[in-house]
């Protein structure tokens, strides 16, 4: 069974969400609250396997929210959805420790995409998302590289790549042929190197990384 739980004050909107939801699989069990503190109760009571959080909350706003949960409940996952989705707000949401951002602007597709990466493993930030990202923190370049900057090695280099593309440690090892264990290895190398605490945050910095062309 698939416990999911929709944070979303708008009536409608958690409606049409825990519908959409659905979509996931039949052995999909839905909850929706309106506001965190409901949202608290029902991770203390369930076992919970991801959460969709709506910024906007009354009171206690999701982005105060978010950290709670990463300190409470650090393994359930969490995607945000917003109507927010400037690079300053996607940047704040992921070095909280989103595994995830979505915006409302975006489809129902996207949404169940989203959702599907981030119980698979995976970071997910719309390639939208990651140039808006980018360019937050472009003016804090010095022209070098990544790797250069933080010393990464060029096997770690290749792993940041994949990193900043969403890609789970399994599928970089498929990619690259190495064990999932060796990944696990660079990608908490990577993360010193970093100077971050959680994969979110890794791959929101890798993403800023100028592409090869």
């Amino acid at each position: 069974m698939l416990n999911l739980l929709v944070v979303e004050d708008h009536a409608l909107v958690r409606e049409g969400l825990l519908a959409t939801l659905k979509n996931l699989g039949e052995d999909t069990r839905t909850f929706g609250v309106p506001d965190a503190n409901e949202a608290i109760g029902v991770l203390e009571k369930q076992d919970i396997d991801m959460m969709i959080l709506d910024l906007m909350l009354p009171g206690t706003r999701g982005q105060t929210f978010l950290p709670v949960v990463r300190r409470r409940f650090p393994t359930v996952p969490v995607v945000v959805l917003s109507a927010l989705d400037d690079a300053d707000t996607v940047s704040r949401v992921m070095k909280a420790g989103a595994s995830g951002f979505v915006s409302k602007a975006g489809s129902s597709t996207e949404l169940l995409e989203a959702l599907r990466a981030v119980l698979a493993g995976e970071v997910y930030l719309p390639a939208k998302l990651q140039e808006l990202a980018s360019r937050s923190g472009s003016a804090h370049g010095d022209g070098k590289s990544m790797a250069q900057r933080f010393g990464l090695t060029a096997a770690q280099s290749r792993v940041m790549d994949l990193l900043a593309e969403g890609r789970s440690n399994r599928q970089i090892g498929e990619l690259l042929g190495l064990s999932e264990g060796t990944v696990k290895i660079h990608v908490s190398a990577i993360m010193k190197a970093l100077g971050v605490s959680n994969r979110s945050e890794a791959a929101l910095l890798a993403s800023r990384k100028p592409r090869r062309h």
